[in-house]
């Protein structure tokens, strides 16, 4: 579906472009060229976008099962959602081992949380026709890279995007207690990203969804030979945005080798290395996103 998020609950969603056009997710650009409209239709596109907007959002559904939902989003790629929610998930769980955590990946266009996950194959169905997520470290996880091809590319748009991930969250055989109606901000320290994000929590708002903190990823990098640290994209860039929106930083992850190279052999820093630095720093942003949520009956 575009651009944003990862769902955890079981996290990536989108964000509609204007116009009714999606921007692809992970960072991809799209270049819309469209003709000038006349004065009289221009005004009647307004008074059609004003008809569309005076009916409001559509209505919540409940998920059944779940009591928690936690959408991990940034509104732009690149900066560690996927990377992010896997880790959280693992978090929430290792923190908590009564809960059960799920992990929807609602990037149609890049699913990598099965990658992530080191998870491979296809959903089986259950009797009552419902795909069975598949799981690893004990977390169930759905995403559209196991309805795919790796290499395949996902071409759909608008209400095709809409009805798979109608399908992957509602027709899942997925019972979660703890992964709500809430988010979960990523960001790098650079400006560029933080503008996105700034433009994210303020549509959270907008839609009344609480926005738990923001989480400021690659926040320092730290050379392995002489300690040094340099912070590439900027100091504590999350940290004003926070002060400006009233948030709270949940936690900052370094910019470290061990975690993209726990990434991209499917286990999870804080799966693989427990005890390292890296995956304490996830455990305490799940003790802080845990702290903050609200309860099932707000």
């Amino acid at each position: 579906m575009g651009i944003w998020q990862r769902l955890l609950l079981f996290g990536g969603v989108s964000l509609r472009a204007g116009g009714g056009a999606t921007a692809p997710l992970g960072g991809s650009r799209a270049m819309v060229c469209g003709r000038q409209l006349s004065g009289a239709g221009s005004e009647t596109l307004k008074q059609r976008r004003t008809q569309i907007m005076s009916r409001g959002l559509p209505k919540q559904k409940p998920i059944e099962g779940v009591k928690q939902v936690i959408v991990v989003a940034s509104g732009k790629g690149g900066v560690g959602k996927s990377t992010t929610a896997v880790n959280l998930a693992l978090a929430l769980a290792a923190n908590d081992s009564s809960k059960a955590i799920g992990l929807l990946d609602v990037d149609v266009y890049g699913p990598s949380v099965p990658k992530m996950m080191n998870l491979k194959g296809n959903p089986e169905l259950s009797q009552s026709n419902l795909m069975r997520p598949l799981l690893n470290y004990g977390i169930a996880c759905m995403s559209m890279g196991f309805l795919v091809e790796e290499s395949e590319p996902v071409v759909w748009r608008g209400l095709m995007v809409m009805s798979a991930i109608e399908k992957l969250l509602r027709q899942c055989y997925m019972r979660v207690s703890l992964a709500s109606k809430s988010a979960v901000i990523v960001s790098t320290p650079q400006d560029i990203a933080l503008m996105d994000a700034h433009k994210g929590a303020e549509m959270f708002r907008r839609v009344h969804v609480p926005v738990l903190g923001l989480v400021q990823n690659m926040s320092v990098f730290q050379c392995p030979k002489c300690k040094h640290k340099t912070h590439i994209f900027g100091a504590d860039g999350a940290r004003k945005l926070a002060q400006t929106l009233g948030l709270e930083v949940l936690g900052d992850i370094p910019l470290h080798l061990n975690i993209r190279e726990a990434s991209d052999t499917g286990q999870p820093i804080v799966f693989s290395q427990p005890e390292s630095d890296e995956a304490k720093a996830y455990l305490r942003i799940a003790v802080e996103v845990v702290r903050r949520l609200p309860s099932p009956s707000e």
